[in-house]
């Protein structure tokens, strides 16, 4: 999938992704892989500048712990994400649905 595509859903996915229960930052990247089938496969620099952000914003909290011997930063959703998740996806909904009618075939030549 394009970068270009991803613009303006990249909180709603990590959001998404977080919503089962806290993931450490890698993580979070390869569950979103996993569960688009490897159709979204995003680059660590960009995952980790935004969950910098999610956090920044109160939208995900984050702590330190040590997992398989590896200190690791683990992120889980606040209310506050909770809702924004809620909100992202009514906005996707709505989006969706008007690309599906933009993009639905119509018999050719447009008839008046």
């Amino acid at each position: 999938m394009r970068a270009e595509a991803l613009k303006g859903h990249l909180d709603g996915l990590l959001l998404a992704t977080l919503e089962d229960g806290p993931l450490h930052g890698y993580a979070v990247k390869e569950a979103l892989r996993e569960v688009t089938g490897g159709r979204i496969d995003l680059p660590t620099g960009t995952v980790y500048p935004a969950l910098h952000r999610l956090e920044g914003a109160g939208l995900i909290s984050g702590a330190w712990g040590v997992a398989n011997g590896r200190r690791r930063r683990t992120y889980r959703l606040t209310e506050a994400g909770h809702a924004a998740l809620s909100g992202e996806r009514a906005g996707w909904q709505e989006f969706a649905t008007a690309v599906t009618f933009a993009l639905k075939a119509r018999p050719w030549p447009a008839t008046p």
